[in-house]
């Protein structure tokens, strides 16, 4: 394996995204997963009708053989300067496994399935973020709200009634944590799961236990760049079928569209990189109920607050802070006003607040 990655890095990469990291060695004794009862089956990332939740996952993944593979895999990354590490991480605790990992020995930053969820509520955010904080304090993280084993965020998050504005939400909010993002495909447009018939699938998963689980192919269908029949993305048969609703939403559609998703990301990303505290400060959560997230990003002697109204009613907060707060403009998503420490949001909007003096 480390040839292979010394090939890659000879020809000039920037870096490699591992997959599933942490199952590079298996249990010594080759000893069996122990059943996990069907009350139990819950997890980060994985939904209890996925054959994946039916084992505890002692002895599949996560050995200490991995540390020592992952410290020569450093060390011949090391010899490539700027080469970064992103690994995939899902364990029986996968926070920890990520703080245990993201070492000067380890990789560079690694992200797990604790944001691939359907819980939606402030206090899991908050909890989440918090616990890896304390076990990995110097360590960077990566997040991710969306990927190709897991329904899209719009609709996992979202319901069924589509809201274009909480696709622009859910980015600003992943982007405004500590740590990298990982933006899967579609999310720029605010694409929906998609209904695959089982006729059409592809993932065994979802062949083999359909219909009790259904797999994984309704966000791995092909980016839809224009609303031609292939979608642009091919003049042949997909591998998945492109539903009608992802073509409504296509590339060349929103371009189109002042008001898209798709330029609502761009603004906000544009935006983003003007702000050094999201961009690599430090991170400290407001108690707040609700369904209000708050939190504080620190970056050489810079302060940033970043306030998240979760819900669909609008919120009136006192904010925990000094009344010496402006509103930020310039990052294009729907916001409050503010009076003193009265903040007033709109549902599923932010604000985004500095101190002056």
């Amino acid at each position: 394996m480390l040839d292979v990655v010394r090939f890659w890095l000879d020809r000039g990469v920037d870096g490699l995204r591992l997959d599933a990291i942490n199952f590079c060695f298996h249990d010594r004794l080759l000893r069996d997963n122990p059943a996990k009862p069907a009350a139990q089956r819950v997890g980060r990332g994985f939904s209890p009708d996925n054959p994946y939740a039916f084992q505890y996952h002692y002895y599949n993944n996560t050995q200490p053989e991995n540390l020592a593979f992952l410290a020569e895999l450093r060390a011949l990354l090391d010899r490539y300067p700027g080469a970064v590490s992103l690994g995939e991480i899902s364990s029986e605790d996968s926070l920890k496994t990520m703080a245990e990992y993201t070492t000067e020995r380890g990789l560079h930053m690694a992200y797990s399935f604790e944001l691939l969820t359907d819980d939606f509520s402030a206090a899991h955010f908050r909890n989440t973020l918090r616990t890896l904080e304390a076990a990995m304090p110097h360590g960077w993280p990566c997040w991710s709200i969306s990927n190709h084993d897991v329904r899209r965020v719009i609709s996992r998050w979202g319901g069924e009634q589509y809201n274009s504005k909480l696709a622009s939400l859910f980015t600003a909010l992943l982007c405004s944590l500590r740590g990298s993002a990982c933006i899967y495909q579609g999310e720029e447009l605010g694409l929906s799961e998609a209904d695959v018939p089982y006729e059409a699938l592809q993932d065994p998963y979802g062949k083999n236990f359909w219909p009790t689980f259904k797999g994984r192919d309704g966000c791995r269908t092909p980016m839809p760049w224009d609303d031609s029949a292939g979608a642009g993305f091919s003049t042949g048969t997909p591998w998945l079928p492109i539903p009608d609703a992802h073509r409504a939403r296509s590339v060349a559609m929103q371009e189109a569209d002042p008001d898209s998703v798709l330029h609502s990301f761009r603004h906000f990303m544009h935006w983003r990189k003007s702000q050094p505290c999201l961009r690599w400060g430090d991170i400290a959560f407001l108690e707040t109920a609700e369904p209000i997230l708050a939190f504080t990003r620190r970056f050489e002697g810079n302060t940033q607050h970043m306030v998240f109204n979760l819900g669909a009613a609008p919120a009136n907060i006192e904010l925990p802070l000094p009344e010496n707060l402006r509103l930020l403009e310039g990052h294009g998503l729907r916001t409050g006003t503010l009076a003193g420490r009265c903040l007033e949001l709109p549902g599923y909007s932010m604000a985004a607040l500095h101190p002056f003096t």
